[in-house]
């Protein structure tokens, strides 16, 4: 039997308890404290991206630390002798139309979740979150035999329902926590005014999940992006194969093309660093919404 999980009444907000007293400001900590972890961490973290730069950048065979004379060698030869503009393609398709399609799904499965209650439904959310242990090698004999009776094989369309396959019970619990945070009472006000509930879902609800959708959908596109198993597994045309599997053909048991390597590594690496710096205010807005329950 199915439900609708009527709104809790609002809880009062909680008087603070205790004093600032003995707490440290940020005002009162010394700047060098901050600094200087901050400088360890981003020499950490930008040293190994800088070394791939150099590689990329600089002639095959020099060993100067900085790259000058510049060159583009590597990035022509990648692009157009080892076929990375089809990879960056099907990269392309695979990553939007998982995007789509798990940001769909998600979002009906989530606005059930959130909504409704029904048998069995923490035995349902206890098995989306236990799908999360499993690595994703142990869906490879199933998938592969499911998509060979379907002919499915050396299609693009197999990795992304793999992938969405994946990506679905995170992107269902996140949107479900997203939707909690919208207000019933928004909903129930629109069917007031003669909206049914599809309509007071797209005109009231839907606007306000913005943040939680840009969060759920740029982590699938990403996972999309960067995942090597399944293309590997169920592309065997190299016209079809995707990035990852593209990086790994540069690599070979007995030498490494180490300017290549670097050069398909930032083209691999640059859309997911543009999309992220375009989209930075958005996912930490749905990171906020989804943390605090309202």
């Amino acid at each position: 039997m199915i439900t609708e999980i009527a709104p809790a009444p609002r809880k009062a907000a909680a008087e603070p308890v205790g004093t600032r007293t003995g707490r440290r400001s940020w005002d009162e900590v010394p700047r060098w404290q901050i600094y200087v972890p901050l400088t360890v961490y981003l020499l950490f973290t930008l040293v190994p991206f800088y070394w791939i730069l150099l590689f990329a950048l600089r002639p095959a065979g020099s060993t100067s630390l900085v790259p000058w004379p510049m060159t583009f060698e590597h990035f022509e030869k990648v692009w157009t002798e080892r076929s990375f503009g089809t990879y960056f393609t099907n990269s392309v398709y695979v990553g939007l139309a998982t995007l789509v399609l798990t940001t769909v799904v998600a979002l009906a499965g989530g606005y059930a979740l959130a909504r409704f209650d029904f048998r069995l439904k923490r035995g349902f959310m206890l098995a989306l979150l236990c799908s999360q242990f499993v690595p994703g090698a142990l869906l490879l004999v199933p998938l592969f035999q499911i998509f060979a009776k379907l002919s499915m094989i050396n299609s693009l369309g197999s990795v992304v329902i793999a992938e969405t396959v994946f990506q679905l019970p995170l992107s269902m619990i996140l949107i479900s926590g997203f939707i909690r945070n919208v207000p019933y009472s928004l909903e129930e006000a629109a069917w007031v005014d003669g909206c049914n509930r599809l309509t007071a879902f797209r005109i009231v609800v839907l606007p306000l999940l913005r943040p939680g959708l840009v969060a759920v959908g740029s982590f699938a596109f990403v996972h999309a992006w960067n995942h090597f198993l399944f293309a590997l597994m169920f592309l065997s045309d190299q016209g079809k194969q995707t990035i990852p599997v593209g990086l790994d053909t540069l690599m070979s048991a007995d030498s490494v093309d180490l300017g290549a390597l670097a050069a398909g590594g930032i083209i691999a690496a640059l859309p997911v660093v543009i999309v992220f710096a375009f989209i930075q205010k958005w996912l930490i807005t749905g990171f906020s919404a989804g943390a605090v329950k309202g």
